[in-house]
C-alpha cells in the first residue's frame, strides 16, 4: 500500500470501519452516487416547476402517469438484464436516459410554454430518477457482502447527499447563466462520469481467463425471462415482505406531501416564498441526513442490527402525524420533514439496501428494479388517489394520525421479520466446513476477517 493510500484509509477509518482494500470501492461508490443525485437535483427544482403547469390538482394524474411509464419500461430494462451482461446493460440505460435529457433540453429551449411538455419532463424525471438510483444500488448489493453493507452503504450513501448539495447550486448558477435548458445537459455530463465510477467498481476484468468464478460470473447475461422480476418477487415472501415495506412507506410519505402542500399553500401566499421555504427545509435535511451517514448509521447498523434501523421510520411516521395533528404549522412541518426525511435517507433506505444483499443475483437486478420503480410507482399513485378520497368524506389529518398508529404497528412488525429472515439468509450463505467444527484443530480453521470483505476482495485485490 503507498503512503498515500495508507493515509487515505486512516482518514476514512476514523468515521467508518473500512479495511484497506475496500477504500478504492467505497470511495467510487460515494462519487458514483454523488454525481447521480447531483443530476437529479440538478433537474428537480425545473421538474417541480414544470409540475406545476397544469395547477396543483394535477399531480395526482402525473403520479398516475409515472406509473404507467413505469409498467412500460420495466419488460424492457428486464430484456436488457436478461440478454446482457451488468458491465453493458448498465452504460445503455445510462446512455439511454442521457439522451432523452438532451433531447428534452432541446425541446425545452424551443417550446417553454407547452403545457404537455412540461407534464411529459415531469413524469420522465420522475421515472430518470427511479431506475438510474435503482441500478446503483443493484450493483452495490452486487459487489457487497451483507456485512460490508452494514458497515459500509451509510458511508456511501453520504455521497448521494452531498450530491443533493451541490446539484441546487450548480442549477442556481446555470440557470442564471444560460438558462435552463442547460440543466438537463449537466444532468447527461453527471450521468457519463457516474459511469467511470461504475466501471471502476464492477469487475470487467472478468473477460480475463484468471477472473475466478465469482468475477466470470458476473461477466455473464443473468438469463431467464423478460417479466422475471414480477414473478420472483410473486414467489418469494420475503421480497414480498420488502414490497409491503415500500408500500407503507410510500402511503405515509405521499399522506405527508398532500398534507405539506396544503399546509404551505395556506399559510404562504406567493410562488417565490413557498420556494425558499422549500429550499431551506431541503438544505437542512441534506445536512442532518450527511452528519447521520458518516457519524452514525454504520455504528447502529454494526450495534442494533437491521430491525432498529428498519423501525426507526414508521415509529417517526406516527409521531409526525401525532405532531401536525396537534400543530398544523410551518414551523411544525419544517421540523418533522426535516426529522423523518433525515433518518428515511440517512438509515432507513442504507437498511433497506442491506436486505438485497442476501438474495440471488437475478433477484438483485430483476425483482430489485420492479420493486423500486414498478412498486414504488404504484404505491405513489394508489396512495394519492386514497388521499384525496379520505379528504372528500371528511377524515382530516387527525383522522390520518389515528389510522397511522396500527399501520405503523404492523410496519413495525414486518422490519422485525424482514430483520431476522436477512440474518438467517446471511448466515446461510456463509461458506460451512465440512467437518464439525470442533473436529477440526484450532490451527486449521480458517481465519476470517472481522469485516468480512471478501466480496470485494474479489474485485478489487488488496495491493501491496
Amino acid at each position: 500500500m503507498t503512503t498515500a493510500a495508507h493515509r487515505i484509509h486512516r482518514l476514512l477509518g476514523r468515521v467508518v470501519a473500512i479495511e484497506a482494500h475496500e477504500v478504492q470501492a467505497t470511495l467510487l461508490g460515494f462519487a458514483w452516487f454523488c454525481c447521480l443525485l447531483a443530476g437529479y437535483y440538478l433537474l428537480r427544482p425545473l421538474r417541480d416547476a414544470l409540475g406545476l403547469v397544469g395547477g396543483p390538482q394535477e399531480l395526482r394524474w402525473l403520479f398516475t402517469a409515472t406509473f404507467v411509464t413505469m409498467l412500460l419500461l420495466v419488460p424492457v430494462f428486464g430484456l436488457l438484464v436478461t440478454r446482457l451482461p451488468p458491465r453493458r446493460f448498465v452504460p445503455y440505460a445510462y446512455r439511454f436516459f442521457a439522451l432523452t435529457l438532451l433531447g428534452f433540453s432541446a425541446l425545452l429551449a424551443l417550446r417553454l410554454d407547452s403545457v404537455w411538455l412540461a407534464r411529459s419532463f415531469f413524469v420522465w424525471v420522475s421515472v430518470f430518477n427511479l431506475f438510474i438510483v435503482s441500478i446503483f444500488w443493484s450493483v452495490l448489493d452486487d459487489c457487497f457482502s451483507s456485512a460490508q453493507g452494514r458497515r459500509l452503504f451509510g458511508f456511501i450513501a453520504a455521497g448521494g447527499t452531498l450530491g443533493t448539495v451541490i446539484g441546487p447550486l450548480l442549477a442556481a448558477t446555470a440557470v442564471s447563466l444560460f438558462g435552463p435548458m442547460v440543466l438537463a445537459l449537466l444532468a447527461a455530463l453527471l450521468l457519463e462520469l457516474a459511469l467511470r465510477c461504475f466501471r471502476g467498481i464492477y469487475p470487467h476484468a472478468a473477460q480475463a481467463d484468471g477472473g475466478g468464478p465469482e468475477v466470470g460470473a458476473r461477466s455473464r447475461p443473468l438469463g431467464g425471462q423478460i417479466w422475471a422480476g414480477l414473478s420472483l418477487i410473486a414467489r418469494s415472501p420475503y421480497l414480498l415482505g420488502i414490497c409491503a415495506y415500500l408500500l407503507l412507506h410510500t402511503a405515509a410519505s405521499t399522506f405527508l406531501y398532500f398534507e405539506q402542500a396544503r399546509i404551505v399553500a395556506d399559510a404562504l401566499p406567493d410562488t417565490a416564498s413557498r420556494t425558499r421555504y422549500f429550499a431551506g427545509v431541503d438544505f437542512c435535511v441534506s445536512c442532518l441526513t450527511l452528519a447521520l451517514q458518516i457519524v452514525v448509521t454504520g455504528r447502529l447498523m454494526r450495534r442494533w442490527g437491521l430491525v432498529i434501523c428498519l423501525a426507526l421510520l414508521p415509529v417517526v411516521t406516527v409521531a409526525a402525524f401525532g405532531a401536525l395533528a396537534l400543530a398544523p404549522t410551518l414551523a411544525m412541518l419544517a421540523v418533522v420533514q426535516v426529522g423523518r426525511r433525515a433518518l428515511d435517507y440517512a438509515i432507513a433506505r442504507p437498511a433497506r439496501e442491506v436486505l438485497f444483499t442476501v438474495v440471488s443475483r437475478e433477484e438483485k437486478y430483476k425483482a430489485k428494479n420492479a420493486i423500486e420503480t414498478l412498486v414504488y410507482r404504484g404505491g405513489d399513485a394508489l396512495s394519492g388517489w386514497l388521499s384525496s378520497v379520505l379528504t372528500a368524506v371528511g377524515v382530516g389529518l387527525g383522522g390520518i394520525a389515528l389510522l397511522a398508529i396500527p399501520m405503523a404497528a404492523a410496519w413495525c412488525a414486518l422490519c422485525v421479520w424482514l430483520g431476522r429472515r436477512q440474518q438467517g439468509l446471511s448466515q446461510a450463505s456463509l461458506p460451512q466446513p465440512s467437518l464439525p467444527q470442533e473436529s477440526l484443530p484450532q490451527e486449521s480453521l480458517p481465519q476470517q476477517s472481522s469485516l468480512d470483505a471478501a466480496p470485494v476482495r474479489a474485485i478489487l485485490p488488496e495491493k501491496s
